[in-house]
């Protein structure tokens, strides 16, 4: 079996919450920008919209966004907005928006650059999912500052 990659870009927002990164992914008009402005209203910062660069250093993933959209985020129906913007944040949890989730899911994870993730499975557009959020970080023990 090979070695796993040091590096990987995945099609995802990423928000830090209490310096945790939350990477949200899910189809196109699943509300990834929607949750992670929500997320950044409650107190997060941007890490990346779109995509985010992701590198493993020291047994840790970092989550970052490449150079040509850091500080920018979609906002649909408004347009590009400019937003500070976090870098080499530490990855705490993985987002995937689906409009099917289970009401008590088994835990899971995904696997980015070599590192498992835990993951969850959200409705990105209920009002609640900014909350369901936090909570899952508490219930990771990542709490939120």
């Amino acid at each position: 079996m090979g070695t796993a990659l040091s590096s990987e870009t995945i099609h995802g927002t990423t928000v830090a919450i209490g310096g945790r990164g939350v990477v949200i992914c899910g189809r196109s008009g699943s509300g990834k920008s929607d949750l992670g402005l929500r997320l950044i209203d409650r107190g997060g910062v941007l890490v990346s919209d779109d995509y985010t660069y992701f590198r493993r250093t020291n047994g840790q993933l970092l989550a970052s966004a490449p150079d040509t959209i850091r500080g920018r985020i979609e906002v649909r129906g408004i347009g590009i907005v400019d937003y500070p913007a976090a870098q080499d944040v530490p990855v705490g949890l993985i987002v995937e928006l689906d409009d099917r989730i289970e009401r008590m899911p088994e835990p899971s994870m995904r696997r980015i650059a070599g590192i498992d993730v835990p993951r969850i499975a959200l409705a990105g557009l209920e009002n609640s999912a900014p909350i369901k959020v936090e909570l899952a970080l508490r219930m990771f023990g990542l709490g939120v500052a």
